[in-house]
C-alpha cells in the first residue's frame, strides 16, 4: 500500500502518523517544503522516500511529486495531509490521480465552506444557528433584526477562531462594515452554551472506530480576542448525546476513512429552533484531526494511541487496539506571556509533576491562542484537574 503523506513535518506530532503507518507496512512517501535533513529523526525512519518542492502553495509541483511516486512505487492508494490548509488540494490530488480513499474535489466545499456546511446540517436535520453571507449592511440589519444582537460573523472559509467577532450593537456593526474584509464572510446568530468537540476515527463505513469528548469552557474567539489563558480537557467518557448527534452529523457529510474533529454548541438555554439546554447545536466541521497537542491529550486520556488507531484503520479497516480500563481527564492549561501569575513554574512542577505529562514553551506564533508556557495534566477526577487549574493560572 502506498500512502503519500503532503506536509509531514507540521504539525511536528504527525510523525507519529506515519511512524504507524510504517510500522503496519505501509509504504509512506512524504511530499514536503522542508528541507529532508531539518525533519525528525522518527519521520525521517519512517518515510520511505522524501520529495521536497519549494511551496507546497505551488499545485504543478505538487503534482509532479505525486506524479514521480506513481510512476517509481506504481498505483497510490492514500494522498492525506490531515491538515485544514491543505485539504481543498488533497481532493484535486485524489480526484487527478484517481485516488478514492477520500474526499473528491466536488464535495471538497461542504466542509470547507461554513455556508455550505449549514446546508448539510439542515438536510440531516441537525440544528444549527441561523446564518446569512455578509454583503452589506442593509442586509445585516434585516437578519439582525430576526435574531437579535449579538451576532457572529467570522470568514467562510477559515481554521479556527482566525478573525472572528462578536457584534453587539449598531456602532460596531457599522465599524465593522466601515472595514469589511476582502474575503467572504458569514453572520451568525449567537449561541449560548458551553462549546464541546466530538473526535472521532471512522472506518470504510463512516463507523466510529474510536471516539472522543473535548470540552472547550473559553472558546478560542474569546482566548485570542480577550486575551484571556486558554484551558480545555479532553473527556475520559463521551456524552452520549454528543455521541449521537456527532455520528448523525458524519453520516450527513458522508464522510469516512479519516480522523474528525466537530464541533457543537451545548446549549445552557432554551433558544427557538434550536433546542433546550443540555441539546447540541452544529457550529462546524473539521475533517481532520484536532488542532495542536489535542491528538495527544486525547492518548492521555483513553490511555490509548490515536495514531496507531487511525493506522490501523488505513492497513486493515478496523480498530486492533483494545479499549483501556483506566481512562482519565486530560488538561491543558496556558499562561500568557507578559502577566504576572500566583504560583512559580518551579512551583507547579513541585506540586503537579507527578500528574503532568506535556510542559513546554509554544512557538511565538501560538503565544495569541495557546500562551507561551503550556502545562499538560491527567488527572482521575474533575475536581482535582479544576485545582489544577485554578493553580497555574491564577494571576
Amino acid at each position: 500500500m502506498n500512502f503519500i503523506f503532503i506536509s509531514p513535518n507540521f504539525p511536528h506530532t504527525y510523525w507519529n502518523f506515519c511512524d504507524r503507518l510504517r510500522r503496519n507496512g505501509v509504504n509512506v512517501l512524504g511530499i514536503g517544503d522542508a528541507p529532508y535533513d531539518g525533519l525528525e529523526d522518527g519521520l525521517k525512519g519512517a518515510l520511505t522516500e522524501y520529495y521536497k518542492v519549494d511551496s507546497l502553495a505551488d499545485y504543478d509541483q505538487v503534482f509532479r511529486a505525486v506524479a514521480f511516486f506513481s510512476f517509481k512505487y506504481g498505483k497510490i492508494d492514500w494522498i492525506e495531509s490531515l491538515n485544514e490548509f491543505w485539504l481543498e488540494q488533497d481532493a484535486r490530488l485524489r480526484t487527478d490521480f484517481n485516488v478514492t480513499t477520500g474526499i473528491q474535489s466536488d464535495r471538497i466545499g461542504f466542509i470547507k465552506e461554513k455556508s455550505q456546511m449549514k446546508k448539510m446540517y439542515l438536510e440531516a436535520g441537525i440544528p444549527t444557528a441561523r446564518q446569512c453571507p455578509v454583503t452589506n449592511i442593509e442586509s445585516a440589519r434585516s437578519f439582525i433584526a430576526a435574531v437579535g444582537y449579538p451576532v457572529i460573523v467570522k470568514p467562510d472559509v477559515g481554521v479556527g477562531a482566525a478573525d472572528t467577532w462578536k457584534i453587539s450593537s449598531d456602532e460596531e456593526l457599522e465599524r465593522f462594515y466601515g472595514a469589511l474584509p476582502s474575503v467572504p464572510y458569514v453572520m451568525e446568530e449567537f449561541m449560548q452554551g458551553d462549546l464541546i468537540s466530538y473526535e472521532a476515527v471512522l472506518d470504510a463505513n463512516g463507523d466510529p472506530l474510536f471516539e472522543n469528548m473535548t470540552t472547550w469552557p473559553d472558546p478560542i474567539m474569546n482566548v485570542v480576542n480577550d486575551d484571556i489563558n486558554l484551558k480545555y480537557y479532553t473527556n475520559p467518557t463521551v456524552d452520549e448525546k454528543l455521541r449521537e448527534v456527532g455520528r448523525r452529523t458524519v453520516k450527513s457529510f458522508g464522510v469516512n476513512r479519516r480522523i474528525v474533529h466537530l464541533e457543537f454548541f451545548k446549549l445552557t438555554k432554551e433558544l427557538r429552533g434550536l433546542g433546550e439546554p443540555g441539546d447540541y447545536a452544529g457550529l462546524e466541521v473539521n475533517m481532520r484531526p484536532p488542532g495542536g497537542y489535542t491528538p495527544d491529550m486525547i492518548n492521555f486520556a483513553h490511555s490509548a494511541d490515536i495514531y496507531q488507531i487511525y493506522a490501523d484503520m488505513v492497513a486493515f479497516n478496523e480498530r486492533r487496539e483494545p479499549e483501556a480500563k483506566q481512562k482519565y481527564y486530560c488538561v491543558y492549561a496556558g499562561r500568557k506571556e507578559g502577566r504576572s501569575y500566583k504560583h512559580t513554574h518551579e512551583e507547579i512542577m513541585e506540586r503537579y509533576g507527578d500528574s503532568i505529562v506535556m510542559q513546554e514553551e509554544m512557538p511565538p506564533v501560538n503565544w495569541p491562542q495557546m500562551g507561551r508556557f503550556m502545562y499538560t495534566a491527567r488527572f482521575k477526577t474533575k475536581r482535582e484537574m479544576q485545582a489544577f487549574i485554578k493553580f497555574v493560572q491564577t494571576e
